[in-house]
């Protein structure tokens, strides 16, 4: 059973092993939307390994310095982008800069929940 909750930044849903957002047109992520991201992996993955899926349907923007905090959630192992649209890919290059986690574009959600249930398998959190 999938869990939606709604944020001023756009939708969090989640799964047994992983949550996808959806982040709302024109918004800029920033830093202090890991607040949210800290408490969902409390309340939903406490001691349990998961992965961050971005659906990427809108345009957004996302301030780099976000992945320095969300790369110290320790359950957190792996991260993915999905989209097809050429800037956003070029900005995921950037993006894995900064985060210290495994990190991967995808154009499919299937594909980011495959490769993240691979990673996920071999994980252990303690």
């Amino acid at each position: 059973m999938t869990t939606v909750l709604q944020f001023e930044f756009g939708k969090v849903e989640i799964f047994d092993f992983y949550i996808v957002t959806t982040m709302k047109e024109g918004i800029i992520v920033i830093p202090e939307y890991n607040n949210e991201l800290i408490n969902v992996a409390n309340k939903y993955f406490k001691n349990k390994p998961f992965a961050y899926i971005t659906n990427r349907v809108n345009s957004y923007s996302v301030d780099p310095k976000i992945y320095i905090e969300t790369s110290k959630i320790k359950n957190l192992v792996a991260f993915a982008v999905v989209t097809k649209e050429a800037i956003n890919m070029s900005n995921v290059e950037v993006e894995k800069i900064f985060l210290k986690k495994p990190f991967q574009q995808f154009e499919t959600l299937d594909e980011a929940i495959y490769w993240a249930k691979h990673i996920i398998k071999d994980t252990t959190v303690a």
